[in-house]
């Protein structure tokens, strides 16, 4: 067996001492970490747990001058758990490959982090285990991150049907986009009645899917506004101003804090989502409230013309 064959099945701290340059970094490592967790991409992985193991590798810059036995001076190994623990609270996710990404780009927001070594592998879907195993170098792609504090906060504003259709619209929007901070819009499903199964996944997913339809219905009406479905898009969207239109069927079924709300209680599912972005309130226009909300919400009617 060649070398390389060798080390592509040996564990990642034998690796990472196999590519160590003429420079050597001191490592940290963290060896067969458990976390059970709804990860994947095929149905039959939702709604149900599985084990994966987390095998991290994380060189560091070596410290000049004596340690001083103190703990702050030195990249903690709670740092690397704390960052799979992050990233596993941010959403569901499908690959490991996202997972792995994720996990190595946060270590190595840390000062001392030089290079990451991270392999994942799920124990439960065969007689073996699947994995992936990545290596991310803080040098080969910088890494920039957009800290609350950087990000506008965003309006968020829940339509009905009737503003939806309301001659206000266009001017809404104009009142809105004076406001001089990115609007997110939330919408319902439209009053045609969606179709009924017995099944209640499935009824979810077309509840929801249902809301996605009026979501475009909406996005006709005006081109400033864009139906967007990932947090990614979300964020980006944030960042450059966008008018965004809330299709929530992914980041819902996605969520780590699946909401307890029901897509027909539209509302209340947009209150959810503002809630994540911490907002302040929501503005809902045209639609009754429900009697507790995650966030406080403010009314006006649809036939009222300012905001």
């Amino acid at each position: 067996m060649s070398n390389d064959v060798r080390l592509a099945f040996a564990h990642p701290s034998e690796r990472a001492d196999a590519m160590a340059g003429p420079d050597p970094l001191d490592r940290i490592s963290l060896r067969d970490h458990i976390v059970e967790v709804e990860i994947g991409a095929f149905q039959a992985e939702r709604g149900v747990t599985q084990r994966i193991c987390f095998n991290v590798v994380v060189e560091v810059q070596p410290l000049t001058g004596p340690i001083d036995d103190d703990v702050d001076r030195i990249l903690s190994y709670d740092r690397v758990t704390e960052a799979i623990a992050a990233e596993l609270a941010v959403e569901r996710l499908a690959l490991l490959e996202t997972l792995a990404e994720r996990v190595a780009e946060r270590i190595l927001l840390e000062p001392q982090a030089k290079r990451a070594f991270v392999r994942i592998e799920k124990l439960d879907r065969g007689p073996g285990a699947l994995g992936v195993e990545i290596v991310r170098a803080r040098d080969a792609a910088p890494i920039s991150e957009v800290t609350p504090e950087d990000a506008p906060q965003p309006e968020l504003v829940f339509l009905s049907n009737d503003a939806i259709a309301s001659s206000h619209l266009t001017g809404w929007l104009d009142q809105l986009a004076l406001l001089g901070r990115p609007l997110i819009i939330c919408v319902g499903a439209d009053d045609k009645p969606a179709p009924q199964v017995a099944h209640k996944m499935a009824q979810r997913r077309i509840d929801l899917l249902a809301i996605e339809q009026n979501a475009w219905v909406l996005a006709s009406k005006d081109d400033r506004c864009v139906v967007v479905e990932t947090r990614t898009e979300l964020d980006w969207a944030i960042r450059n101003g966008q008018t965004s239109v809330w299709a929530p069927s992914k980041i819902v079924l996605d969520s780590v804090d699946t909401p307890s709300v029901q897509p027909s209680d539209a509302v209340a599912l947009a209150a959810w989502f503002a809630a994540t972005f911490d907002a302040q309130e929501m503005l809902v226009i045209g639609a009754d409230v429900p009697k507790s909300a995650s966030v406080p919400l403010r009314t006006i009617p649809s036939d009222q013309a300012n905001l």
